[in-house]
């Protein structure tokens, strides 16, 4: 199959902190263990070839199907099923794209530049994760794992070229600051994680670096906080649970964004009478926040924002969007140059398949001729590669430049010369 069918072919079907709701972000999460069993009801569904993206940010499916409409279809149909939903209840907040919009969607997204915190490095390592688990279960094919390493090498372009994504790591460097400002040494302090996104993740790892070794990890299901713990290597309770283990924080990371203050001032005054004024810090990083801002007026509780931690790290709006604006050339001119060199690939059916019909006629000639005269097979040779040199460049210079007006060129080639395609059609 040619690679100009294969991007047409392209769908990405998900529900992302874009498009839909936290709440039903984590009823669509999928753990590492049940992404097999997903991709199999996929593959019944529509697509030849896919891969499950499911973070705490989105739950995506992008893959290969003969018919974009009905693995649309299948793929709603699919996260309904995971998450328990009508269909009609999930279709609002899910986001479709196909071929080459879907391809700078799959850019943008390991690339960072389509997380809530833009640049931040974790979403490379689970796009991989992705990526292996669906090699692993034979559902990436040759075709989709193309389209797959030009996102990855698009993304570490972008790493490597820009700033992007030095501001999440600064962003967690301060976090850490701050944390030793208010607790002194992190080996003996007890730190809660509540899990929801990336930039908490980051924070929590920063914190371990520097020496925390005390964290439990807090998410509202089960199945996603015990996944977290083992990358932690930590302990682990659900949402429901948060009042008992609060006061037992020295240091909340809450990265959750819940759309309502799991923090005020009720429960956090609870918490320090329960420690004996004992200070407790709060690092949120959650998009909306998780933490009431009046509990920056207590004493002893210290709230530091997203905001706080930016302005402590001296970085502004306008570094931050220049490197977002030079992330989002690099897509585009890896996009553009990934479409470019399909097209172009995709004339070469028709440049071989011209260059046979010439070597036939050629060898047909000399076999008239006694075809044992090296001198005249040479020249026969010659004669017909000048003249196929300028015809084929332009083919595949026309496909590049414009795919549509290069199989039109094809096409005419085709019935110039009496070709039949059937080469073409072989090679795909």
């Amino acid at each position: 199959m040619s690679d100009e069918r294969t991007l047409s072919r392209l769908v990405v079907v998900g529900a992302s902190h874009r498009t839909s709701s936290e709440t039903t972000r984590d009823r669509l999460f999928i753990s590492e263990e049940d992404l097999p069993g997903f991709l199999i009801s996929l593959r019944k569904a529509g697509f030849t070839d896919v891969v499950a993206l499911s973070t705490c940010a989105r739950t995506e499916v992008f893959g290969l199907a003969p018919d974009k409409k009905v693995a649309r279809a299948g793929a709603i149909g699919a996260l309904a099923t995971l998450g328990g939903f009508d269909v009609d209840e999930i279709v609002p907040q899910t986001y479709y794209h196909e071929t080459e919009e879907a391809l700078r969607h799959l850019f943008r997204v390991s690339a960072s530049l389509d997380s809530p915190i833009v640049g931040e490095p974790e979403v490379t390592g689970q796009f991989r994760d992705a990526v292996r688990i669906a090699g692993e279960g034979n559902f990436l094919g040759r075709q989709l794992d193309t389209i797959v390493q030009a996102a990855s090498r698009t993304a570490k372009r972008v790493r490597s070229e820009t700033a992007i994504g030095q501001r999440p790591v600064s962003m967690a460097a301060c976090a850490v600051q701050v944390a030793r400002d208010v607790q002194g040494d992190l080996s003996r302090v007890r730190a809660l994680l509540v899990t929801g996104g990336e930039m908490g993740e980051l924070i929590a790892d920063q914190m371990q670096v520097a020496g925390l070794s005390q964290l439990t990890v807090v998410a509202r299901s089960r199945a996603r906080a015990e996944m977290s713990a083992r990358r932690y290597d930590c302990h682990f309770s659900v949402l429901d649970d948060l009042a008992e283990i609060l006061a037992e924080a020295d240091i909340v990371i809450t990265s959750l964004g819940a759309g309502q203050h799991l923090f005020d001032r009720e429960n956090v005054s609870e918490a320090l009478v329960a420690r004996r004024r004992r200070p407790m810090l709060f690092v949120d990083a959650a998009i909306p926040p998780d933490v009431d801002p009046v509990v920056n007026d207590l004493e002893d509780a210290f709230a530091y924002s997203l905001d706080d931690l930016e302005r402590i790290a001296l970085e502004g709006r306008f570094q931050r969007d220049e490197a977002a604006t030079e992330a989002e050339a690099i897509i585009e001119t890896e996009l553009r140059e990934y479409v470019r060199a399909v097209a172009e690939r995709g004339a070469v059916p028709a440049v071989s398949a011209l260059r046979q019909h010439f070597e036939h006629i050629r060898q047909d000639i000399l076999s008239d001729m006694g075809g044992d005269d090296p001198a005249l097979d040479e020249a026969t040779r010659r004669l017909a590669n000048r003249l196929l040199h300028y015809p084929s460049e332009t083919l595949r210079k026309m496909a590049a430049e414009d795919p549509a007006a290069g199989r039109d060129a094809e096409e005419m080639v085709n019935r110039l010369f009496g070709l039949s395609g059937e080469e073409s059609e072989k090679k795909e």
